[in-house]
C-alpha cells in the first residue's frame, strides 16, 4: 500500500516550484506514481502527442516543463516491475477541481478521479513541503485507491485472462480417444441372438480325427 511518507519524500527530493494550488495537487499525483514504482518516460509536450503510449522508448526523463501549460498536465509512466506497460496520466483543471484521467496501455477506458483542490492544497509553505498541503494522507489514499490499485488490478486481470485462454486452447488441442484403441476387449457381440460354435482349425489327424465343423469339442 502506498504511504503518504514515501510520496512526501519524492516531493522533497524533486524540490518543485509551484505556480499555484493546482500545481501542488498535480505534483502529488505525479509523485504518487513514482513512489509506487513507476518511472516517468514523458511529460509535456510529448505526453500530449498521439503516440504517447505507442512510443517504444522506456527511458526515464526529467520532470522539467511539467507545469508549463495552463490548466493542463500530462505524464507518461512505465513500471519495470510489471512488464513496462505504459500509463498516460492527464490532469485537467476545471471549476476549482483537478480531473485526473489515467489510461493504461491496451485499455480503451481511462480511470478517473476528481479532486477538490481547495480540500488538499495548503498555503504557501516556502521550502517546507509538508506545509504546502493539508489532508495529505487522505489525498494519497484516494490516489492509491482510485487510480494506482485499479491499474494493478487491470494488469493482473489481463494476465489472468491470457493464462485462461492458453489453458482453454491446450484443453481443446488434446485429441479425443479413437474408438477401438485402448479399450478393454469385451464379450463378442451376437446381434442375431444365435451363438455359432467355432470352426476348429489345424486340430486332429488321421488317427485322432477332430470334431466336425459346427460341433463343440468334447
Amino acid at each position: 500500500m502506498l504511504s503518504d511518507k514515501s510520496v512526501l519524500a519524492v516531493i522533497r527530493a524533486a524540490r518543485p516550484t509551484f505556480r499555484n494550488q493546482n500545481d501542488k495537487i498535480a505534483f502529488v499525483v505525479h509523485s504518487s506514481f513514482l513512489a509506487a514504482g513507476y518511472v516517468l518516460t514523458a511529460t509535456v509536450p510529448e505526453a500530449l502527442s498521439d503516440t504517447a503510449l505507442s512510443n517504444p522508448s522506456n527511458d526515464e526523463v526529467s520532470v522539467d516543463h511539467w507545469n508549463e501549460l495552463n490548466d493542463e498536465y500530462a505524464f507518461v509512466y512505465a513500471n519495470p516491475e510489471k512488464g513496462s506497460k505504459k500509463v498516460l496520466v492527464k490532469c485537467l483543471v476545471m471549476n476549482e477541481k483537478l480531473l485526473v484521467h489515467a489510461l493504461s496501455e491496451g485499455f480503451s477506458k481511462p480511470l478517473r478521479l476528481e479532486i477538490n483542490v481547495g480540500d488538499y492544497a495548503g498555503e504557501d509553505g516556502g521550502s517546507n513541503y509538508s506545509q504546502q498541503f493539508k489532508n495529505f494522507e487522505k489525498l494519497v489514499k484516494r490516489i492509491d485507491a482510485d487510480i494506482l490499485s485499479k491499474l494493478d488490478g487491470s494488469a493482473n486481470a489481463s494476465s489472468s485472462t491470457k493464462s485462461s485462454e492458453t489453458s482453454d486452447r491446450t484443453i481443446q488441442e488434446i485429441p479425443e480417444p479413437v474408438a477401438g484403441f485402448g479399450d478393454p476387449a469385451g464379450p463378442p457381440n451376437h446381434p442375431s441372438g444365435i451363438v455359432y460354435p467355432p470352426v476348429p482349425i489345424g486340430s486332429g489327424s488321421d488317427l485322432f480325427p477332430g470334431p466336425a465343423a459346427g460341433m463343440y469339442p468334447s
